[in-house]
């Protein structure tokens, strides 16, 4: 199974970035916590067709 990286930033505006390393995945958020289900949807959606790496993070 393929294993997905994402590179996370802290925005000049105080949110958050997630920009996957390994596959054109991109998503923010204005908190942690909504950028985890922003990074988890993202996910679901780039693979809504194939099988996806199992979330561990």
């Amino acid at each position: 199974m393929k294993e997905i990286i994402f590179e996370i930033v802290q925005d000049e505006d105080g949110g958050y970035v997630a920009e996957c390393l390994t596959e054109a995945i991109f998503t923010q958020a204005d908190t942690w916590e909504q950028l985890r289900e922003h990074v988890k949807d993202a996910v679901d959606g780039y693979f809504f067709d194939q099988s996806k790496p199992s979330i561990t993070a």
